[in-house]
């Protein structure tokens, strides 16, 4: 069985080397997708033999991901993003689990990390995603930013981790924050929502509270003391941004 290890990017310049490192023994083939990055990570990728097409840099991400998957030619694909890197026990494991004809995806269990901390709860861990998957069985549905690739058939999940590094500064924190707030206002937008007191409240104090109580307490983020709280707190402050976005954004396509 042979793998493709597809990515979609953008200035990855700082990450994309060491998530190629930990791959490059077990890829037959490297898909990168580069949304016109302005640093070097298209250069560096070829670096390490990648097929690299430069297009549009998409605000729904999963668009790019999926062209990525689209251009695959192995037998099976393992999706990964710039900041990601494959441990040697799981890189084991996916070379078991290709060889398996009892599923046609895996979810793979994530340690995130936020501002160098290992985050252990408030919903980043174990955090399954699926990322490996025979070719022509997974698609992303390219609809929002936190989205599963749906799979054509049975889906097992593997027992090593994924390391992955999103957020390093609060600086970088931020800069993604803003991506996804954008996406949330295009989503307000196509739901029609209304501009009035009702929608204002909710974005402003009832979804902004429910999710730091669901992430900080329900699942336990007070675990990772001021980590924990701070990655609450922001996820809350998003919605807050992406109202603002909506109400007073002029484009949002």
């Amino acid at each position: 069985m042979s793998l493709s290890v597809v990515l979609a990017t953008f200035n990855e310049e700082d990450r994309i080397g060491e998530c190629l490192t930990s791959i490059k023994d077990i890829a037959d083939e490297i898909v990168v997708v580069d949304g016109r990055s302005t640093d070097r990570t298209a250069e560096i990728a070829k670096s390490f033999g990648a097929k690299v097409k430069v297009v549009e840099n998409e605000y729904i991400f999963h668009i790019n991901k999926q062209k990525a998957v689209d251009l695959a030619t192995k037998d099976w694909v393992l999706q990964l993003d710039a900041d990601e890197i494959v441990s040697v026990e799981l890189l084991s494991e996916i070379k078991t689990a290709i060889k398996s004809k009892q599923y046609n995806g895996y979810y793979i269990p994530r340690k995130n990390y936020f501002l160098g901390h290992r985050m252990k709860k408030g919903g980043q861990y174990p955090d399954p995603v699926i990322r490996l998957f025979k070719k022509g069985k997974g698609r992303f549905p390219q609809k929002s930013v936190h989205e599963q690739i749906m799979i054509d058939g049975n889906v097992g999940t593997l027992k090593n981790e994924l390391l992955h590094y999103p957020y390093q500064t609060l600086s970088e924190y931020w800069e993604k924050a803003v991506r996804y707030s954008h996406l949330t206002a295009r989503e307000m937008a196509q739901a029609n929502a209304k501009k009035n007191l009702v929608t204002a409240l909710n974005y402003l104090l009832l979804k902004p509270t429910f999710t730091f109580l669901n992430l900080f307490i329900r699942h336990q983020g007070f675990v990772d003391g001021i980590y924990g709280f701070l990655f609450a707190y922001l996820s809350g402050i998003q919605l807050q941004i992406a109202l603002f976005k909506y109400f007073y954004g002029k484009n949002l396509d």
